[in-house]
């Protein structure tokens, strides 16, 4: 796979705030990226700079193999972006909304009509497309969001906490429908969000603080570096689990221990089988990761 997005030494700064400081990472095409980090760590500012919105003090983007300072407008017809706060006009109806997307990309009117259609299938809004987006709920909103973004066909996908009080059903919805897409037009996503469980599916991550890259690898790479595994082992009683000579804690019904990883805990299982008759193995979380490496929690708003 190609590096489809390039940032090198991205800085941008807000007065004496650096909101984006030196930032450098690459996207490989088809790739699921998660981009972490809490409030004000500069994730929205480098997704306003990629898309445009915002220009850069320093460094270099690259989109498609395209320098952003000199073929923006072609970049921004490769790119969809569902943003944090709704563009869709409430006044208009969900098809209305579309149509006046649509021509903002000199799509054709039977173009128009027909990705429009393919969409309220794809995405399960048929039954209200004739409907105000004034009158509709989060979940259905979000839904046009997404469609909104995805009118032209973009190589590139841009989800800015795009399932943010979502319900269980919408949210797994629209990763089925992304997922879908990215399988069958090699459509590449970059994801920002506050569900681990969302980062944990993706390809790569990067994380950032205060407007710096202070970790970066799979989901897998960075739970073996940063927190390991542990083991929860039950009905025992607390003399056997001192015999390990582990740091441990007492949990209902058993004892929970950390291991550096799955390598260790194979080791303590074959030369202590009396000991693990009940146990459970559980791999690190990236909530743990993230914070291990920021110090911080990533909390769902």
């Amino acid at each position: 796979m190609n590096d489809v997005i390039v940032i090198d030494n991205l800085s941008k700064s807000y007065k004496q705030l650096k909101a984006v400081d030196d930032l450098s990472f690459r996207i490989k095409r088809g790739e699921l990226f998660a981009f972490l980090g809490i409030n004000g760590a500069g994730k929205s500012t480098t997704i306003n700079i990629i898309c445009g919105q915002l220009k850069k003090d320093q460094g270099k983007v690259y989109i498609a193999d395209m320098d952003i300072d000199k073929n923006l407008q072609l970049i921004k017809h490769k790119i969809g972006v569902v943003f944090q706060n709704s563009l869709l006009d409430p006044q208009l109806s969900v098809k209305d909304n579309l149509q006046v997307k649509a021509s903002l990309y000199s799509m054709k009117k039977d173009e128009i009509k027909k990705r429009v259609e393919y969409l309220a299938e794809l995405l399960d809004f048929k039954s209200y497309i004739n409907r105000p987006i004034g009158k509709l709920s989060g979940g259905q909103k979000r839904r046009i969001d997404i469609a909104r973004a995805l009118l032209h066909q973009p190589e590139i996908l841009i989800l800015d906490e795009p399932t943010t009080g979502l319900d269980p059903q919408t949210r797994k919805m629209m990763w089925n429908v992304i997922n879908k897409l990215r399988k069958e037009k090699d459509m590449t996503v970059l994801l920002t969000t506050h569900y681990m469980e969302e980062a944990s599916e993706a390809d790569y991550v990067v994380i950032i603080d205060s407007g710096k890259k202070v970790a970066e690898g799979t989901p897998l790479e960075l739970k073996n570096k940063y927190v390991g595994d542990y083991m929860l082992i039950y009905n025992t009683d607390e003399d056997k689990i001192k015999r390990l000579n582990l740091p441990y804690e007492k949990i209902p019904l058993g004892y929970r221990i950390e291991v550096k990883d799955t390598k260790e805990a194979t080791e303590l299982i074959k030369n202590n089988s009396d000991l693990f008759i009940d146990y459970e193995l559980i791999k690190g979380k990236m909530d743990d990761v993230f914070l291990r490496v920021t110090g911080k929690s990533l909390e769902v708003k």
